[in-house]
């Protein structure tokens, strides 16, 4: 079963326990939501950030169980990355990129426990993403976010914890 239904499916499971609670007893707000304009919001303060910073920003919206919700701004290619826990689904909010998936990570270095990252991705497949595009990045699949010119990127990041027997 593929990754990206595994975690959707543990969503619907959480939301079926939910019903077999007593009215008042359940969460408030069982569901998460995050409008256009609250996300664009955190976008133009990652910007600012960026600005200061080396040209990449991103914060974590809300972490969840098997999964998180995040931000990201890019105002330069990002590293190169191989995540060996996680997929990365992005949905492109505002900007382009071209993503390029598969390949060998040049001058890879380690990035932290099951996180790999290196300068640039060779000899990887690329496609090229605009505002509204849904991108799925599987765990073990390297992965890199390349700009060109005055490009910019902006995408709200769901990064799905790859199942113990995958790990």
């Amino acid at each position: 079963m593929d990754l990206l239904q595994r975690a959707l499916d543990r969503v619907l499971l959480q939301d079926v326990e939910l019903d077999r609670i007593e009215p008042r007893q359940r969460p408030k707000t069982p569901a998460r939501h995050w409008s256009r304009a609250v996300l664009m919001e955190r976008i133009a303060y990652l910007k600012e950030m960026a600005r200061f910073g080396n040209g990449s920003e991103q914060e974590t919206v809300r972490e969840l169980p098997g999964h998180a919700a995040r931000l990201l701004y890019l105002s330069r290619t990002a590293d190169a990355e191989l995540d060996l826990r996680c997929s990365n689904l992005f949905v492109v909010l505002h900007g382009a990129a071209t993503l390029v998936t598969g390949g060998t990570i040049k001058n890879m270095h380690d990035a932290g426990p099951g996180k790999m990252q290196g300068d640039t991705l060779a000899d990887g497949t690329a496609q090229q993403l605009k505002p509204g595009d849904v991108a799925h990045v599987p765990a073990s699949v390297p992965f890199q976010l390349q700009l060109t010119g005055e490009q910019t990127l902006s995408c709200f990041v769901v990064r799905i914890e790859a199942p113990e027997e995958s790990k």
